[in-house]
């Protein structure tokens, strides 16, 4: 299951946004160039935000009051000055402050944005990575529609949130910084009553903050039901049709958007509240700053100039108060889904490459299971005391203390009950799973001293529902095959009796296929599959039930095929049908997650045991 985060405190919020930075350091060192000339630029906006007020300044107290007499600097330049030519000047420093604030903002926005999109980008594509690797306990009890949207939507709410509102909220609050330095050098009295107000803005925006948080988390995990919801039925449309489950899933969808909808609109009333409150607050101080600072100017304590100069500041400083409250939503959102993100990240793979693996060389297809036990993690993990002893519960293991040696190029067929154990060995042939006990070697080699990719490569599977991809005819023969050529594939189609049907298709080879290939027959992905497992020429091959389902004359073209494939190789079949075990080396029979019998069929039969007598059950 995934963990989900929940911090309880705008303390912890900061350690979950420190933490979420030092995880994709590695991400964001790489694009330093740009963030430095983004930062540069940033600083570049704030200066010119310091001095955008002030040749309005010089305005009033150089030609609207020349009487007035500053305190702070000697203007002597100024007053010295025509005043045409001073308008002139000052009209002049007015565009061309903008400009340069304009300038400084399209670089820093630019610059800000190409990196987030790069860094975003990379992120994306190792959390699918991850994503892929994790083990298959841990897909099975995950939905997809979750992991999707953790995928894109939780990423781009990432970047959206980084170029649309932090980036403001740092630039508004060096701005607020540097104002409120300046406000103190104009008149400290005055600065003091302006941030009087501050401690109560802070208060209530923290308070509101963390509601909007709490919602916003929620909302996202309403959508990613509704995207699990939406994934699950899509998925299996043909059985929700067929079983008439469209209006109780609807209801599901109904029921999540509602909640969703009504988080949404909740999350707006907060940050409305918020934003209110700012401007409530910010109108309190501008108010009590006018009153004060008109008492001082008449005293001739300053200039109307300078009381420009400061209620210009007073209401730029106070911006972060307001784009606070306009962006706490997004900010919110982005610490959410930081969060869901980093679940994912923090979850190890349970089956990974060991320090030391070693690539695997060009099978010979020797394999041997040495007492090799296993349960699934929904059935319990054993404790390590019961790994130590070897006491393991019978009834919690999927596979219970198997042994057997198959040489280069056996052909072994794995029958018993459904449920048995079949697949499971396979499985940690595949090194899908890790035994709990025991040993699984290919050619004497311990098969967790093999890189992952390296060993799997090397065994081709052909499974009972084949799962074909959204490409066309070539790229899935060609997936998971690396460097095959157009000859090989050909080959390979024709080896699967499969070459004769794909020229039929509308554009051959390069026709598209439909997702999971619903537009051909199920004999038609067959053989599709099979030539997929034999553009590998590996020396391993499993088939797991790959004629269940088809009819006769599918049957028997599928049969043909496969027979081509498992020449000279290293075979297991599972299968429920005994007659298609009868020719294999050996089958073996297992039960409960042991293994029972094990010999040819004319041994198993002369037994007359448990093989036997299902054998004489089907063929009654």
């Amino acid at each position: 299951m995934i963990k989900r985060a929940r911090p309880k405190s705008i303390r912890q919020t900061l350690l979950s946004w420190r933490r979420i930075l030092q995880r994709f350091w590695p991400q964001i060192r790489k694009q330093k160039g740009l963030l430095i000339l983004a930062s540069l630029a940033l600083l570049t906006k704030v200066f010119s935000r310091l001095i955008a007020p002030w040749p309005l300044k010089l305005i009033f107290d150089f030609v609207l009051v020349p009487e007035a007499h500053d305190t702070q600097l000697d203007w002597s330049v100024l007053r010295n000055m025509n005043t045409d030519m001073l308008l002139m000047v000052l009209a002049f420093a007015i565009i061309a402050t903008a400009v340069f604030r304009a300038m400084s903002a399209y670089l820093s926005l630019v610059g800000l944005s190409v990196a987030a999109s790069r860094i975003i980008a990379e992120i994306r594509a190792d959390l699918y990575a991850h994503i892929q690797r994790l083990s298959l306990s841990f897909h099975y009890s995950a939905k997809s529609g979750d992991l999707i949207t953790r995928i894109t939507s939780d990423v781009s709410t990432l970047r959206s949130a980084t170029v649309d509102a932090t980036l403001p909220l740092i630039v508004d609050t060096l701005t607020f910084i540097s104002m409120v330095g300046v406000m103190f050098w104009i008149d400290w009295e005055l600065a003091l009553i302006a941030l009087a107000v501050f401690p109560l803005f802070v208060i209530s925006s923290f308070k509101l903050t963390r509601q909007i948080k709490k919602v916003s988390r929620q909302q996202r995990h309403r959508e990613s039901a509704m995207a699990a919801t939406a994934a699950e039925a899509l998925g299996a449309i043909k059985v929700v049709q067929a079983l008439s489950l469209e209006r109780r899933l609807e209801k599901i969808f109904e029921d999540d958007n509602r909640q969703s909808l009504e988080d949404s609109a909740h999350t707006q009333q907060l940050s409305a509240g918020l934003q209110r409150t700012a401007e409530i607050l910010v109108a309190i101080a501008t108010a009590l700053v006018l009153w004060r600072g008109a008492i001082i100017v008449q005293q001739g304590n300053a200039t109307p100039g300078d009381l420009l100069v400061f209620v210009n500041y007073l209401k730029t400083a106070f911006k972060p108060a307001r784009s606070l409250a306009k962006e706490a939503a997004k900010i919110s959102k982005a610490s959410a889904s930081g969060e869901r993100i980093m679940d994912l990240f923090d979850l190890v793979p349970g089956v990974r490459d060991q320090p030391r693996a070693i690539k695997a060389q060009p099978f010979r297809g020797a394999i041997l299971f040495q007492e090799v036990s296993f349960a699934y993690p929904q059935a319990g993990i054993l404790a390590s005391s019961e790994l130590a002893s070897g006491a393991f519960p019978s009834d919690r293991l999927a596979l219970n203390n198997i042994s057997f040696k198959v040489k280069a190029g056996q052909h072994i067929a794995l029958v018993g009950p459904s449920g048995s154990g079949k697949s499971t060995l396979v499985s940690l042939l595949l090194r899908l799973y890790d035994p709990l006990a025991g040993q699984v070697y290919i050619d004497g080699n311990d098969i967790r001293d093999y890189q992952i990719d390296s060993l799997r490569q090397q065994i081709s599977i052909v499974l009972q529902d084949s799962v074909l991809f959204g490409a066309t005819v070539r790229e899935n023969i060609a997936y998971g095959t690396v460097g095959a050529s157009e000859r090989d594939i050909v080959q390979a189609a024709k080896l699967a009796n499969a070459h004769d049907f794909i020229m039929g298709l509308p554009h051959g080879y390069d026709t598209p296929m439909s997702e999971r290939g619903a537009t051909l027959s199920g004999g038609q992905r067959q053989r599709i599959a099979i030539a997929r497992a034999a553009v590998r020429k590996a020396r391993i091959v499993i088939l797991d039930e790959p004629t269940v389902g088809l009819d006769n004359k599918s049957e028997k073209i599928v049969n043909e095929a496969l027979g081509r494939l498992i020449q000279n190789t290293t075979t297991f079949l599972i299968t429920h049908d005994l007659r298609a075990a009868e020719n294999f080396d050996r089958i073996f029979y297992i039960e409960d997650g042991q293994l029972i019998e094990s010999g040819t069929h004319s041994a198993l039969m002369r037994q007359a045991q448990h093989y036997a007598a299902l054998y004489e059950m089907q063929t009654v």
